[in-house]
């Protein structure tokens, strides 16, 4: 694959980068003339180099049907290891995959997702799910890790983990693919929220009820060992509140340069008032805040609306611009629950510029969905009330360098967001 054809690619994520070679550094024969490769990418900045996860059938992707991605998953089923030049990948399954298959692998229809996405998600007879992880980061990979441990804490509202494949070489392993089970759904809470603010405002906040419930079962789960090394449960130290704010700052420093003209000046404007707020809010939360593993990249999207009616959370992955190691790192609860409040602020004001339900007062209808949400979860006391706010703020300044890079139309809708939040009390 040329450097050209590397960087068309949707999961191809150093688009910035420039690059100065792309190296195939490993081949593992997968089935007939399936393999799965490794792409070592080399840049002209002189960083570290990225790996990629190719799979190819001949010298092509793979195509619906001719059964590379059952290949896959069959490799999963038989804890194969597949030998390739410079390295391995080794496969592994669950319990659950016996559970969960209605019939042979080998008859199992494949039908890659066409959704744009940084990884590549293939449904299999609506049945299993088959996720390659197409950037091999080395260490945990907190999409398997989080959910196979949701799955053993009794969380159901997230799908089963059928398999796992991980590429090993020269010390470094890197997880390349996960199989779950496949959620039937009518497709996702951020579509759902849309729909219902278009038609039934009571559907819509009932919605952000259901949300808040399900996020604070999510939460406990994730607290519930709180023993576990990898999943700890406790009060936050004086190092983590003290990069809670660094990172606010942080965020709102790139938002700042991210932005020209009016927009700029606005922020500038804001910024000592920002900055207060994140001094007063994320250090006054001492030991009162705790922290616990979270979901990391928290919104509306990232819930399937099931045929049932209810809700499963997916991609545990958590913000792909932050370095796995601090993706896989505690946090404060608040800030997946600042997400989906940003979410609903998403939802409403895209709504409102577009369609929605007749009599839709925008403001009246987020107040009521923002408690109605939060009484879902449980409440939010006074005492971290502060810190909500903060990293809701802290969001929002991410959302003003998101859009200002990617949807510079839709800039105004953050950018109000930090004015109004800013000025709050």
């Amino acid at each position: 694959m040329t450097p050209a054809e590397l960087v068309a690619q949707r999961w191809f994520r150093s688009k910035q980068r420039p690059i100065a070679a792309v190296t195939e550094i490993d081949r593992a024969p997968l089935a007939d003339d399936a393999a799965l490769a490794v792409l070592e990418v080399a840049y002209l900045d002189g960083g570290e180099p990225d790996r990629y996860l190719l799979p190819r059938v001949g010298d092509r992707e793979p195509a619906d049907g001719d059964g590379a991605w059952r290949a896959i998953a069959r490799a999963m089923a038989d804890g194969a290891v597949l030998e390739g030049r410079s390295g391995r990948f080794v496969a592994s399954s669950t319990a659950a995959l016996g559970d969960l298959l209605g019939g042979p692998i080998d008859r199992l229809a494949e039908r890659r997702l066409r959704v744009e996405q940084s990884n590549t998600s293939v449904v299999l007879s609506d049945q299993l799910l088959l996720k390659l992880y197409r950037l091999l980061e080395p260490g945990e990979n907190p999409d398997l890790e989080v959910s196979a441990f949701l799955n053993d804490a009794g969380f159901t509202d997230t799908p089963a983990v059928a398999g796992a494949l991980v590429h090993e070489s020269k010390g470094r392993t890197s997880v390349a693919a996960m199989l779950q089970a496949f959620v039937p759904s009518t497709g996702d809470a951020w579509a759902a929220m849309l729909d219902a603010l278009g038609a039934d405002l009571a559907r819509a906040t009932r919605i952000a009820a259901e949300v808040g419930d399900l996020t604070a079962r999510m939460h406990r789960a994730l607290a519930s060992r709180p023993g576990s090394a990898a999943f700890p449960a406790r009060s936050a130290t004086p190092e983590e509140t003290a990069d809670w704010r660094a990172s606010g700052e942080r965020q709102l420093a790139q938002a700042v340069t991210a932005v020209s003209g009016e927009a700029h000046a606005r922020l500038v404007t804001l910024a000592p008032r920002i900055t207060a707020r994140f001094a007063d809010n994320f250090g006054s939360a001492g030991g009162e805040a705790a922290v616990s593993r979270i979901h990391g990249d928290y919104h509306l999207g990232q819930l399937l609306a099931r045929h049932d009616g209810g809700f499963s959370v997916i991609d545990f992955e958590g913000e792909p611009a932050r370095p796995l190691a601090e993706r896989r790192e505690p946090s404060s609860p608040l800030r997946d629950v600042a997400g989906i409040l940003r979410s609903l602020d998403y939802a409403a004001r895209t709504a409102m510029a577009g369609r929605h339900a007749e009599g839709f007062d925008v403001e009246r209808w987020l107040a009521g969905a923002r408690a109605a949400f939060l009484d879902g979860y449980g409440g939010i006391g006074p005492d971290r009330q502060g810190l909500l706010d903060a990293f809701e703020l802290e969001k929002a300044c991410y959302e003003v360098r998101y859009e200002a890079n990617n949807r510079p139309g839709w800039l105004w809708l953050p950018l109000a967001a930090v004015e109004r939040l800013a000025r709050s009390t």
